[in-house]
């Protein structure tokens, strides 16, 4: 190959990058890094727009370090609003490429994506690189990936398997081909700016203060982050703070990074591995290790199941999917009259950001006692979450309403309970003013 176009999908960094080492194989003369923004009007299928401002914000935050340090190894990005299959073909054709290289996503529409460009008579290389675990290397073939998360990490950790080392950031990149047209290069910085749109203003409640500038610079500020995160040793009381719900500490906050590829999940582990050998293991550096694999299995799930999981009855039998639209309103609100469900849905709204705790009461909330549709609380959370993860994020809805691997068919959550138990003395509510 002599020409490549590298095509940006979800793994926006460039440390730990195999498919762009890929694309930098020997006889690479010419690369060009190529990103195709999302649509962020798309609409959900729900009336509402598949992503809303603060996940665009975030995105244009870490899409801009992106094109900041591929321009310090002088090979720019060119950031694209086209879809990719109307763009690479394009670009490809132009610039005289051989190949496309990438991110291999096995969600149902990304696929669609990689056929598509196929179809048209592109070579499309794509590169397995999201996971922490290799899955090639797991005691059984993906196909037969066990149906319950427990004998999966059971597994895992009896046949003691590791992630490898992460590859460094490249020092240096093949330059740009000739041909690229004029049309793609005017405008990119105005480009990225109509994307990302009116930037929502700091709520100093926020979790997660993704527009402040330790946490606002993408792969940058998630080494940073990482590196900030371990020196404070915190990962030693992850396990017994984990389920907190106001600040940035009682929880890793590593997802927002994962989430947009900006951080690695086989960097986060190489650091924590050097952590647990300088301060010794704890429960909690090992629940950190345990919510990765969790972060897996809803991955390895995608290469086993694809598209099934995107049905109404996800992997059961088939069944009704009531759904109120009027009590969904309410409960996108923060309106429904429960308290910590009402929080937790301001928070998100406000923020784009809410704890992992809330999360599950709030989806539980939205099917069990409103009666509403799994898949329209998961299109919300799309809309909002800046650490919006298409795989956990379907993982996730599919075990609270009992479609997916939970062995209890489904979860329900008491919010009194769990208000009683995670906000006893009401701060939270009171935070977001329901108490």
């Amino acid at each position: 190959m002599s020409t490549v176009l590298f095509w940006f999908r979800n793994d926006l960094r460039l440390h730990d990058q195999l498919a762009l080492r890929a694309a930098c194989a020997q006889g690479t003369q010419h690369l060009l890094p190529v990103l195709c923004l999302p649509d962020a009007a798309q609409d959900s299928g729900w009336g509402f727009a598949r992503m809303g401002p603060h996940r665009r914000a975030w995105w244009a935050s870490t899409i801009e370090n992106l094109r900041q340090n591929l321009q310090a190894l002088g090979c720019p990005l060119l950031v694209c609003t086209e879809a990719p299959t109307t763009a690479l073909p394009a670009l490809a054709q132009a610039v005289g490429a051989d190949a496309i290289v990438c991110e291999d996503i096995a969600a149902p529409e990304e696929q669609a994506d990689v056929h598509a460009l196929r179809a048209a008579g592109l070579q499309v290389r794509t590169v397995w690189q999201s996971s922490l675990l290799d899955p090639a290397r797991l005691p059984w073939p993906v196909s037969q990936l066990p149906r319950v998360f427990t004998p999966f990490r059971q597994a895992v950790e009896k046949a003691r398997l590791r992630p490898d080392a992460p590859l460094p950031a490249p020092t240096s990149l093949p330059p740009w081909p000739k041909g690229v047209p004029d049309n793609y290069l005017h405008g990119q910085d105005e480009t990225l700016a109509a994307f990302a749109g009116a930037r929502p203003a700091l709520d100093v409640r926020s979790a997660f203060p993704y527009q402040q500038p330790a946490q606002n610079d993408g792969e940058q500020s998630a080494l940073n982050h990482l590196t900030q995160y371990l020196a404070r040793g915190l990962p030693t009381d992850y396990k017994r703070t984990r389920n907190g719900l106001i600040g940035m500490d009682y929880s890793s906050k590593w997802s927002p990074w994962l989430a947009t590829g900006a951080l690695s999940p086989r960097q986060a582990m190489a650091q924590l591995n050097q952590f647990e050998a300088e301060h010794g293991a704890s429960d909690g550096s090992y629940w950190l290790w345990f919510e990765l694999l969790w972060r897996d299995y809803f991955r390895f799930l995608h290469l086993q199941h694809g598209r099934a999981l995107y049905r109404a009855r996800g992997l059961g039998s088939a069944r009704d999917t009531p759904h109120d639209p009027a009590r969904f309103v309410t409960w996108c609100a923060g309106q429904t009259g429960q308290p910590l469900v009402d929080a937790a849905m301001r928070e998100l709204a406000a923020t784009g950001y809410m704890s992992n705790r809330v999360r599950q009461v709030a989806a539980s909330y939205l099917v069990n006692d409103f009666a509403c549709d799994w898949r329209v609380g998961a299109a919300w959370f799309e809309h909002h979450l800046v650490d919006y993860d298409v795989y956990s994020n379907q993982g996730n809805w599919l075990y609270i309403a009992g479609r997916g691997t939970d062995p209890q068919g489904g979860r329900r959550f008491n919010p009194e309970q769990q208000a009683t138990a995670y906000d006893p003395d009401g701060a939270y509510r009171h935070l977001w003013g329901t108490a």
